[in-house]
């Protein structure tokens, strides 16, 4: 076994290809290949096409709209019913305590977010593509949502000993939270409808600008706002609920404000809570292979938690806030309020982009793991009917939970059977059981909501993570964090994205710029400052930089250009200029001293000086030796220092490998730079265009009578090759490779 292993390394380090062909520039390569002929169509062409329907293309369209016509007709029952059933029972158990949680965040009364765990859930089975995720309410959308619904129904002056069972005041706080409602119900709808509209128009690509750097910079940033929110929850104390910028830092100085009417009991009650939960999540994390299903210990502490409070009466006897009235049954639908659309239309913008963007980096997580794809722009239409549907069903802002979705595929889930099984479980509890738990505290949910964040603080790792790996990427991670804490999660998005797509112009306007060189005997050609074994051939300088060439680089380009090569043509004109009105000026005084000896010759009378004269200041020929030879002697040497150095370099070849597109201010720089570098006498080859960046060369008119396609070449050892040829410095060898 190892003499076959060593034999075949042994084959690996002495493999070779040896290929001879001529030396191809795009004019040569142009005229052996046979372009095939492509008639363009026009645009009524074009829309006749996407209007024309057959069966099969309808067909097509309705299984993409609706993908559970195409599995559900496949569906396994015997290898997948089991699975999805305890996987969907799993999930559920989870769904109910996390959708009552999450209410909080929303800013809206709990049943609404048992709602929002509802419909979504059971609409997203027909409409999703992702097998694996599950929908509904999220930590991070939940507090996008209440922060708009308090901005827009700021919070009253309460009385310090408000209970939420107390009736006295439950005339106020009711018609708050039915407007906050109503403005959390019409963000959901308008960021459905914003999804549905982007998914239709195949615009699915807009979440590769939420990078993942800045994403857990954002969701970390959210966390904190969330701990932040529910710490009144924890302490029993009565707060106002702040949103927009410095939000987090006003709740933390009310919470401190009021830290001495901390509720004893509401405290108690809230951190046996949060370690059970810890305790639960550590279980079932060590003992995953060994449970068959995860510990729901969600549900069982709402259980306990209910159950104490009814028995010892908590609301009453201490003064613990609970969740209250609980309706049963589903409500009518109703119109959202659209006269509130223009107020929130820049929050149900960003909602729609964040919620989309979490779960299909979800989706395909799951996706990738277990063999299937997803289809982007489904997605966005399936959130987009979840959101703008659920919301005539008084559901807010939906999205992935990450939580939940793991819970649902390492429990057995093969399909979106699963979700909808878990949106029945809401449905349950919705119609006929709800009411029970009505005494459940509200510090139970509360420590729910902050156990759950456990996942997202572990995101500050990543800190030490990008300062090893990029330097950019930590600067994008601490600017959505930075700027989601202390402007608020809409104002830090779009902070977050534009300094994203700043970094994308810092990096294509800071690129690499590298000389290559020849590894001997090959065709392949590396950076001569990474390795020993790298030459560079005599007289040629191969020049590439990684990234492409237009208006925000140009510049930098040919000035880097200039520095790595060692040859500046305008420096080198200017220094020319400069030595030849030198040479002028002294050709000129020489000329004039001749003048002047002349006049002195003609005017000295006396033989002995005119012996001297002659004798000392003029050679045979009759001319001025000394001021003539100072001219002949330094004229020569200054113009060669001046106009010709470093003339060893008589080509230069632009290495276009990672050139992805050229503008027309990359095209005339490119054009200035052929053009200074000829009149130095130096020849500019471009090497390795690649066909879409030759058609943009060709629609800007680049080629002309002074640059034609045989400076181009196939590759950068075909320019060295045509280069060496000019120069008539190409030996057999080089030819061989």
């Amino acid at each position: 076994m190892e003499h076959t292993q060593e034999h075949e390394a042994c084959l690996e380090q002495t493999r070779r290809y040896c290929v001879e062909r001529p030396i191809y520039n795009q004019e040569l390569l142009q005229g052996q290949l046979h372009r095939r002929e492509r008639t363009p169509q026009t645009l009524r062409q074009k829309i006749a096409h996407s209007c024309r329907c057959s069966s099969k293309k309808a067909k097509s369209h309705l299984y993409s709209f609706l993908p559970i016509l195409k599995w559900l007709p496949r569906y396994p029952v015997k290898e997948y019913l089991l699975g999805d059933i305890i996987s969907g029972i799993s999930t559920g158990v989870m769904q109910l305590p996390q959708g009552l949680a999450y209410a909080l965040l929303a800013a809206v009364p709990p049943v609404f977010g048992l709602y929002s765990s509802f419909y979504p859930v059971f609409l997203y089975t027909f409409f999703g593509t992702s097998k694996h995720i599950s929908i509904g309410t999220f930590a991070v959308i939940s507090m996008m949502v209440g922060g708009v619904a308090v901005r827009q129904v700021p919070d009253e002056i309460t009385s310090v000993g408000y209970n939420s069972t107390n009736v006295t005041d439950s005339f106020d706080y009711h018609e708050r939270d039915t407007k906050r409602v109503q403005v959390a119900v019409t963000l959901a709808f308008l960021s459905g409808i914003i999804q549905l509209c982007l998914g239709l128009l195949r615009f699915g690509f807009v979440a590769i600008y939420l990078t993942e750097p800045l994403v857990r910079g954002f969701t970390t940033a959210a966390a904190v706002h969330v701990f932040t929110s529910q710490l009144k929850y924890l302490l029993g104390i009565k707060t106002n609920r702040y949103s927009g910028p410095l939000s987090v830092v006003y709740s933390i100085a009310a919470v401190l404000s009021k830290i001495t009417t901390t509720n004893i009991a509401a405290l108690i009650v809230g951190l046996t809570c949060i370690v059970l939960l810890l305790i639960g999540k550590e279980i079932n994390l060590r003992f995953k292979k060994q449970l068959p299903v995860p510990i729901p210990m969600e549900i069982i502490v709402v259980i306990i938690g209910t159950g104490v409070s009814a028995g010892m009466n908590l609301s009453q006897s201490y003064g613990v806030d609970i969740v209250g009235s609980i309706p049963q049954g589903l409500r009518p639908p109703a119109v959202p309020e659209i006269q509130l659309i223009p107020a929130i239309f820049v929050d149900a913008i960003a909602i729609a982009i964040v919620g989309f963007s979490m779960a299909v980096s979800m989706a395909k997580i799951f996706a990738l793991k277990h063999g299937y794809t997803i289809d982007g722009n489904q997605e966005l239409i399936a959130l987009g009917i979840c959101n703008s549907v659920g919301s005539f069903f008084q559901s807010f802002s939906i999205t992935c939970s990450m939580s939940r979705s793991l819970v649902q595929e390492s429990t057995g889930g093969k399909t979106q059977i699963a979700g909808a099984l878990s949106s029945v479980m809401v449905l349950l509890v919705i119609v006929a059981i709800g009411y029970l738990f009505e005494p459940l505290p509200q510090t139970v949910l509360a420590a729910i909501v902050m156990v759950n964040l456990k996942g997202m603080f572990k995101q500050f790792g990543d800190i030490a993570h990008f300062w090893r790996t990029s330097k950019v990427e930590l600067a994008i991670w601490v600017v959505a964090f930075v700027a989601s804490l202390f402007l608020g999660l809409d104002y830090g998005l779009l902070t977050a994205v534009a300094f994203a797509m700043i970094t994308v112009i810092y990096r294509t306007q800071s690129p690499q710029y590298r000389i290559l060189g020849q590894i001997p005997d090959t065709d392949i050609y590396c950076d001569v400052e990474d390795y020993e074994e790298v030459k560079e051939y005599p007289g040629i300088k191969i020049f590439q930089a990684n990234t492409s060439l237009y208006f925000a680089n140009s510049e930098s380009y040919t000035g880097a250009l200039k520095k790595k090569t060692g040859v500046d043509p305008c420096a080198i004109l200017a220094a020319r200029r400069k030595a030849q009105k030198r040479h002028a000026r002294e050709i000129k005084a020489a000329s004039q001293l001749r003048k002047k000896a002349v006049l002195k010759l003609t005017n000295d009378v006396e033989a002995g000086v005119k012996h001297e004269i002659a004798n000392d200041e003029l050679p045979v020929n009759g001319k001025f030796a000394s001021a003539d030879a100072s001219v002949q002697d330094t004229s020569p040497d200054e113009h060669e220092h001046f106009v010709e150095p470093k003339t060893n370099i008589h080509s230069l070849i632009l290495d276009f490998a990672p050139v992805n597109f050229v503008d027309s201010v990359g095209a005339k720089t490119l054009k200035t730079i052929i053009k200074e570098y000829k009149e130095v006498g130096v020849c500019v080859c471009i090497a390795s265009c690649s066909g879409p960046v030759m058609s943009e060369l060709t629609r800007l008119n680049f080629f002309d009578n002074t640059v034609t396609r045989e400076s181009l070449f196939h590759s950068v050892h075909d320019a060295v090759l045509a280069c060496q040829v000019r120069d008539g410095s190409a030996s057999q060898t080089d030819f061989d490779l």
